[in-house]
């Protein structure tokens, strides 16, 4: 029992010691709620792996003779002593090699900090690089756009301008051609309507001659008419007197 507990103080006051100057070492956002913060091994873009605590230092150190003669003292024969230390150095070195493998240093975090950082230096180089190649593309295509715009606003204008001079010069002809043609069928309107107002008159002329014409004829045939009244009543004032003669010469002679 005795052996046991001196065991354990004696190596709670090494690895004590050890994760003392580790804590030293390391920053204290490494450090969790045991004492040590153990990170998963991320692969990373072109890192590579820096070994920087040497094999020397991932032992753990101290005086095994010292310790060699304290169980002397305490009752221990040699070489049962010398088993314990090389049992005890053998567990120890076992414990520092899991402590180093699964911890990581200030110092190897600071040369992967500084290679992502040379990397996003890099990589913002390239970015600004290619920015100011596309700036100068898209300023270049802008120039350019720009001239060929120019060029087909003033064809634009040249083919509005000439389109409207044509139009203009259509209109105009257009306006004399119907002005003409307007005039034209003025004069054709005029000389219709005098040669209507002579047809008119002459029509007129006509029916009045006619209608005197007319007049005349059925006085005639009034005149006519009365003399053959007059005749024929006396045709039968005849033929009457002629009947009353003959009955009368008829009647005397039956008398």
């Amino acid at each position: 029992m005795y052996l046991g507990s001196l065991l354990r103080r004696y190596c709670a006051v090494q690895i004590r010691q050890q994760v003392g100057s580790l804590q030293r070492v390391m920053p204290t956002s490494c450090l969790s709620a045991r004492g040590f913060h153990v990170t998963d091994s991320r692969r990373t873009y072109d890192v590579r792996k820096v070994e920087l605590t040497p094999l020397e230092q991932r032992k753990l150190t101290f005086d095994s003779h010292a310790l060699v003669k304290e169980l002397e003292l305490n009752g221990f024969e040699k070489k049962q002593a010398e088993l314990i230390v090389s049992a005890l150095v053998t567990l120890t070195t076992a414990n520092m090699d899991i402590v180093y493998r699964d911890m990581v240093t200030g110092a190897h975090q600071e040369i992967v900090l500084q290679q992502i950082m040379a990397h996003l230096d890099s990589i913002r180089k390239d970015m600004v690089i290619l920015e100011k190649s596309e700036f100068a593309n898209l300023r270049s295509e802008n120039a350019k756009m720009q001239t060929e715009l120019e060029q087909i606003k003033n064809r634009l204008l040249e083919e509005s301008q000439k389109i409207r001079a044509d139009t203009k010069l259509d209109i105009n002809l257009e306006r004399s051609r119907v002005t003409d043609m307007f005039t034209e069928q003025e004069k054709k309107l005029m000389e219709v309507s005098s040669e209507f107002h002579k047809k008119n008159a002459e029509i007129e002329t006509s029916a009045i001659e006619t209608t005197k014409k007319i007049d005349i004829e059925v006085a005639s045939l009034k005149t006519l008419l009365e003399s053959l009244k007059l005749q024929t009543i006396r045709y039968l004032a005849v033929c009457i007197f002629s009947c009353l003669a003959v009955a009368l010469g008829v009647y005397r002679s039956w008398n």
